[in-house]
């Protein structure tokens, strides 16, 4: 196995396998074992995420969703509509210029804006795990046609022999 790995770096690469960097070194691999180098990336980066991560990302997928605009909207709408009826009966909670709704909105983005952010930064490094299991699937998949093209043109030039 050591022989096929080696002459398949030098083939491929015109390097050693001890030279070749990591990415290299499990395309060869692969090829020298016939084994599929695609995995499944969301499987393998799910197992890794904690109850945290999960929140964080439900919570991101929600606060950016129509659904959450549209309720957040009403919300918004009742709440200006029901402190001006009341302000105008003298039982306004939260009267003009709805101080205590400024301080909800406020309180609201300094806690959904750092979750958001945890969420996109996983999605991110999700996104550089595939990239990269993308370029070891083109490179094995480039490897693999120029090895069929020199079987070929053996089979060719041998035919024509």
């Amino acid at each position: 196995m050591k022989k096929t790995i080696e002459k398949l770096s030098t083939e491929s690469f015109g390097q050693s396998y001890s030279e070749l960097e990591d990415t290299q070194q499990a395309v060869i691999e692969s090829i020298a074992e016939q084994v599929p180098l695609a995995v499944n990336i969301n499987d393998e980066f799910h197992e890794k995420t904690s109850l945290g991560d999960r929140v964080s990302d439900a919570i991101a997928k929600f606060g950016g969703s129509w659904t959450f605009i549209f309720m957040f909207f009403g919300f918004i709408a009742s709440w200006i509509t029901v402190n001006t009826i009341w302000l105008i009966t003298g039982d306004s909670f939260d009267p003009y210029p709805f101080i205590l709704l400024n301080l909800g909105l406020s309180s609201l983005a300094a806690f959904q804006a750092p979750i958001i952010m945890m969420s996109q930064n996983r999605q991110a490094a999700k996104d550089r795990i595939e990239q990269d299991m993308r370029y070891q699937t083109n490179l094995k998949i480039e490897i693999e046609i120029i090895r069929l093209h020199e079987k070929l043109d053996a089979l060719l030039q041998e035919k024509n022999k």
